[in-house]
């Protein structure tokens, strides 16, 4: 059995819990480690036995919690080169046992998973999101991306869960409290998707096989759930894809763990 969990997931910090029957890890650790911990022991886990923690890129709604729970638990944190070095003064003391480094767009293996990392615009240094392969399973996470490319729709393409991201409604942004600087970050080319963008993303990757979606990294700011589910819906009904017949669609909780899924 395949568990995926997000753990929590937005603007204020991120994490993913994903599990086989003798791998369990964590994707980013973006919150205080007592908030980490309690996460995991709602949804029955131990991050005693969690075996990684992979991290996307150094933001601190990523990495928050990652050296404290590597400490505490022992367990190796995997990034690429860049944001090892971009991220490392924030985390505090890890034993080098537990630096693993990964190249971005070369697979590798950490129990159960293969691992693919691959590269997304944002901006960070190095980020990435990641293909997991498991028993003929191809289960994706891609949050912190700017702008949809053919090469991006490439790496998700045919994943059979994808956890997506539906940051903010544009008009919601346009017309909120934030400096112009933040809001043409979170438009631009390396900043967030849109809730209309991640629509157009789900229905065609629905087009092409994918079953299960979930959205998730929604602002505090310029979104809500009901919003973000409503425009991606409403953008599935245009194509004629049906929620409750053809695909699972469900938006990822901000302040604690949504409820897991099994692919």
């Amino acid at each position: 059995m395949i568990k995926f969990c997000s753990l929590y997931s937005g603007s204020s910090g991120n994490s993913i819990f994903l599990s086989s029957e003798r791998t369990k890890l964590l994707i980013d650790c973006g919150l205080s480690g007592k908030k980490i911990i309690e996460a995991l022991c709602s949804i029955g886990e131990s991050p005693t036995e969690l075996s990684a923690i992979l991290v996307s890129h150094e933001h601190g709604d990523h990495i928050k919690g990652a050296g404290i729970v590597s400490r505490k638990f022992d367990i190796p944190i995997y990034a690429n080169e860049n944001t090892w070095c971009m991220m490392e003064g924030s985390l505090g003391t890890v034993r080098d046992e537990n630096k693993v480094f990964f190249n971005t767009g070369n697979g590798f293996d950490i129990g159960d998973f293969f691992v693919n990392p691959f590269p997304i615009p944002h901006d960070a240094v190095e980020p990435v999101g990641f293909n997991f392969f498991i028993n003929n399973k191809k289960l994706t996470t891609a949050t912190d991306i700017g702008h949809m490319n053919k090469e991006l729709l490439s790496y998700i393409k045919g994943s059979d869960f994808l956890l997506i991201e539906s940051n903010h409604d544009v008009e919601m942004l346009k017309m909120g409290k934030y400096p112009w600087h933040l809001k043409k970050r979170i438009m631009g080319d390396k900043g967030h998707l849109s809730n209309e963008m991640a629509g157009k993303v789900v229905a065609y990757l629905a087009e092409n096989g994918t079953r299960r979606f979930l959205l998730g990294h929604l602002s505090k700011e310029n979104n809500f759930p009901q919003l973000a589910y409503q425009t991606v819906s409403n953008i599935l009904r245009e194509k004629s894809i049906d929620i409750k017949r053809d695909i699972m669609l469900s938006v990822a909780l901000r302040g604690g763990a949504s409820k897991a899924v099994e692919v």
